[in-house]
């Protein structure tokens, strides 16, 4: 059985294929709050949990599989650039996504290294964070 559609229906088919799960992971109970809010109402996405320290990220990536992590850089316990390259160590499926408050080329730099595919400012979280996480979404799978 052969099935056409538009272009347009077929992204739309995509897009709602790929209910993305996040892990929110800051050391600040009101910052993941925050983010939770923020991105709690889209329907591209779920949140899926929430660690409090690098070393919490790791065993809650092992255990509830998300497709994108949201990590802190500067948390106790381990570092946000510690916990993705062990994220990315033990499983590279998550997507990763920094966040900081401190914006400079070399953390910028050092995200990447670690494996991350964004970055994004405490500063700029409202305005760029979505973006973001729905231009990984488009990617995940590839």
């Amino acid at each position: 059985m052969v099935v056409c559609c538009t272009l347009a229906e077929a992204a739309l088919q995509r897009t709602e294929m790929k209910n993305a799960r996040l892990l929110i992971v800051d050391d600040h109970e009101i910052f993941r709050r925050g983010l939770r809010a923020l991105l709690e109402p889209s329907s591209e996405w779920q949140i899926c949990g929430e660690a409090v320290d690098g070393v919490d990220a790791v065993e809650q990536c092992k255990s509830l599989k998300p497709d994108i992590v949201v990590l802190d850089v500067s948390m106790p316990r381990l570092n946000g650039l510690e916990a993705a390259r062990l994220i990315r160590k033990e499983s590279p499926e998550p997507q990763i996504v920094i966040i900081t408050q401190h914006d400079s080329p070399q953390i910028r730099s050092a995200a990447l290294e670690a494996g991350a595919q964004a970055f994004v400012t405490k500063s700029a979280v409202a305005s760029e964070l979505v973006s973001a996480l729905r231009n990984l979404i488009q990617h995940l799978g590839e």
